[in-house]
């Protein structure tokens, strides 16, 4: 794991990453496959599920980036359990244990609620986990204080935005990203608590940086 790039007196060094799929061999044919299926994947699986969609999609949101959602819809046409899935907040998870256990409280939850019988899906429309390997390596870019941080975050890529935004809460169990973690240590952190309340899953990449960017301009940084 990549130590966190904050020293409280320091710069801050952009990391970015590249990802390897991977298929895990685990597919399911209906929910009660599915439920048991997501309790025993791997945590980069229940990651790759919840998140990929987000990371593919530069200039267009998705409608819904929860893979479970979309198959529990298009696949076993339960339209009520895949709109409670496609809606689960995820900012409000600090781990993958939280959030997959999130996720198998409303599948269970929808199984135990009626005793109807549940279709499979159609041969060949399975849900097939996969899994995703992550390669961690330094950007090459350096911010020496909050003026600089915005002067560099437009140079930046958008793979390197999502590791220290979206992945950063679940790859260090907290709720901020490395940018608030280190303008806290600066002494900025009304701009922390700002930019923190960003909603990334509401807009797409490119404008979650000019967002950024645009509230270290307001609070007068740079």
């Amino acid at each position: 794991m990549v130590e966190p790039p904050v020293n409280r007196v320091g710069s801050f060094h952009f990391y970015t990453e590249r990802h390897l799929v991977q298929f895990t061999g685990i597919k399911a044919h209906d929910l009660t496959e599915l439920v048991e299926d997501i309790k025993e994947v791997p945590g980069s699986s229940i990651f790759y599920h919840t998140h990929h969609q987000f990371l593919s999609h530069h200039f267009q949101k998705p409608l819904v980036y929860n893979d479970f959602a979309v198959w529990v819809q298009r696949g076993l046409q339960e339209d009520a359990l895949s709109e409670k899935l496609g809606i689960l907040d995820l900012r409000q998870f600090t781990s993958i244990r939280q959030l997959r256990e999130s996720i198998v409280s409303l599948i269970e939850a929808d199984l135990k609620k009626t005793d109807r019988r549940r279709q499979e899906c159609v041969p060949g429309q399975e849900f097939y986990f996969c899994k995703s390997k992550s390669f961690i390596m330094p950007a090459g870019i350096v911010a020496q204080n909050p003026a600089d941080l915005r002067a560099k975050l437009p140079t930046i890529t958008n793979a390197s935005l999502y590791f220290h935004f979206v992945e950063a809460r679940l790859r260090m169990e907290r709720l901020t990203s490395d940018f608030s973690q280190w303008l806290s240590a600066w002494g900025e952190n009304v701009l922390a608590r700002e930019i923190d309340s960003i909603d990334p899953y509401a807009l797409t990449l490119d404008e979650l940086k000019a967002a950024i960017v645009q509230l270290i301009h307001k609070h007068g940084v740079g």
